[in-house]
């Protein structure tokens, strides 16, 4: 029985899909099936129901599961192990990140992480918040970064760094010229934001409220690009988090005004599986994020 179709069976299980579990192993979701149906023949057992949506295990796949994961995490580790004799540098560190950490900001990381270990590299994928968490919780990357990290007892969270939130408006709005704003000003204000249910939104809205404050909201969007967007094009102003809105300051085409207080940041985090024994270079590129945690987005440290 080979560890391929043990592994398979294992992300097919993790992802509660034959789809996305085949796509963890770059192969098609046909293969996939006929994996997970050549391993039942081999038992003379049914591991997965098919029929339920999504996709659950019979009381002989739970068993089978337990022991494969344990066979494919012992595998992981002994090859980890030989790498790590021959050459801890010479490997691939994966990532899940949230849009608004930013393709320039981690540029410029994974420059610096080039430097330091120029055998590895560094595979990038930007991702909705809740497929960041499903990336790591399914071990299909080295870790993930996200705002608002929550502890879970499957998570390990490290924190990053906290990035101050200012209020975006476009350059002709009545409080682009302020030195700073008070929230109560933003009563009355069409206000840009994020989609409900984001962490981002949910800690926003309770900001606001405890200042009184509920403005209506013209539009919402799940990135910050696309709120950026809409600001400048004066449908409303919003509050973002300082860095994301950097190159728009600096062009003049948005402008971002301190909040009076300045209590309101926007926490990030490193986040894993807990338990997951990390690469050597997968911990030297954290290592890395947390020294430049202070990395304001504009080229400096």
């Amino acid at each position: 029985m080979q560890l391929e179709a043990l592994k398979i069976f294992c992300d097919v299980v993790r992802q509660r899909s034959f789809s996305r579990g085949a796509m963890e192993n770059d192969v098609t979701q046909s293969t996939a099936s006929q994996t997970v149906h050549s391993l039942e023949e081999h038992l003379g057992v049914t591991l997965i129901e098919r029929a339920h949506r999504p996709l659950r295990l019979t009381a002989e796949g739970k068993t089978f599961y337990e022991g494969c994961r344990e066979v494919v995490q012992r595998y992981a580790d002994l090859e980890q192990s030989v790498r790590g004799v021959h050459q801890a540098g010479d490997s691939v560190v994966r990532v899940a990140a949230i849009y608004s950490v930013g393709l320039g900001d981690m540029s410029q990381f994974i420059q610096r992480f080039a430097k330091l270990a120029p055998r590895a590299r560094v595979q990038m994928e930007y991702l909705h918040p809740d497929r960041v968490y499903e990336r790591v919780l399914a071990e299909a990357v080295d870790f993930g970064i996200v705002s608002f990290p929550h502890n879970g007892r499957d998570l390990t969270v490290v924190p990053w760094r906290d990035e101050p939130m200012v209020l975006v408006c476009y350059p002709g709005h009545r409080l682009a010229g302020e030195k700073n704003v008070a929230v109560s000003q933003l009563a009355n204000e069409p206000f840009v934001a994020f989609d409900e249910g984001l962490g981002i939104r949910r800690k926003t809205d309770q900001f606001l409220k405890r200042h009184g404050v509920t403005p209506p909201i013209a539009l919402a969007f799940d990135n910050v690009e696309a709120i950026k967007r809409a600001v400048e094009i004066a449908s409303g102003v919003s509050i973002l988090p300082a860095p994301t809105v950097h190159r728009e300051v600096a062009s003049r085409s948005l402008v971002a005004v301190p909040l009076q207080g300045g209590e309101f940041v926007r926490p990030l985090g490193i986040v894993y599986r807990r338990g997951k024994k990390l690469y050597p270079s997968a911990r030297q590129l954290i290592e890395l994020l947390q020294k430049g945690g202070n990395h304001n987005g504009n080229g400096a440290d």
